[in-house]
């Protein structure tokens, strides 16, 4: 039995050493590589206790081949790629000097945030002024004549609209 059993793996060997190569090819290995993938997938068979089985079954012997030479492939590309030297992490995290901190981001994006949560506080009329005079930048009399309103009075809701901003920034602040 055991002579047989090393015969039909001989015989799988030479006949599907190839096609289980062109697997290992086509995970991505070289052609050398996908030879050493084959062979650790004859490997691994060999010390299968279901392999004995197998020798019946040339078809599925072919099929579970096929997928430990996949599995090697996967495993060698995996560690190829883990074995290389990788770039110094100091290297990488220098930042450009011009470029703001990690602490002056956050610091920018919370008082964004905080601005936003007072300008959504105002009344809306307030909201549309601000957002045309400041925002968009419309002149005073370009935003009364859209607004339908005397120059005078969007004077006095921006002046209100801006106000309530500091009082709202000023207390957020003393929090």
């Amino acid at each position: 039995m055991t002579t047989n059993f090393v015969g039909w793996v001989s015989i799988l060997a030479r006949r599907h050493a190839n096609p289980l190569a062109a697997v290992a090819v086509r995970e991505g290995l070289h052609r050398i590589d996908a030879v050493d993938a084959v062979q650790e997938a004859f490997s691994t068979l060999l010390g299968l206790p279901q392999a004995r089985e197998l020798a019946m079954d040339d078809e599925g012997a072919l099929c579970l081949m096929s997928v430990m030479v996949r599995n090697a492939a996967r495993n060698m590309r995996r560690r190829h790629h883990r074995a290389r030297p990788h770039a110094e992490l100091d290297a990488i995290s220098e930042l450009p000097s011009d470029a703001p901190s990690a602490e002056e981001l956050l610091a920018a994006a919370e008082a964004h945030v905080a601005l936003s949560g007072c300008v959504n506080q105002l009344a809306k009329i307030q909201r549309h002024v601000l957002t045309m005079r400041v925002f968009e930048e419309l002149s005073p009399a370009e935003s009364a004549n859209q607004l339908g309103l005397a120059p005078r009075h969007v004077a006095v809701l921006l002046h209100r609209a801006r106000q309530a901003l500091l009082e709202c920034i000023e207390l957020g602040k003393s929090e």
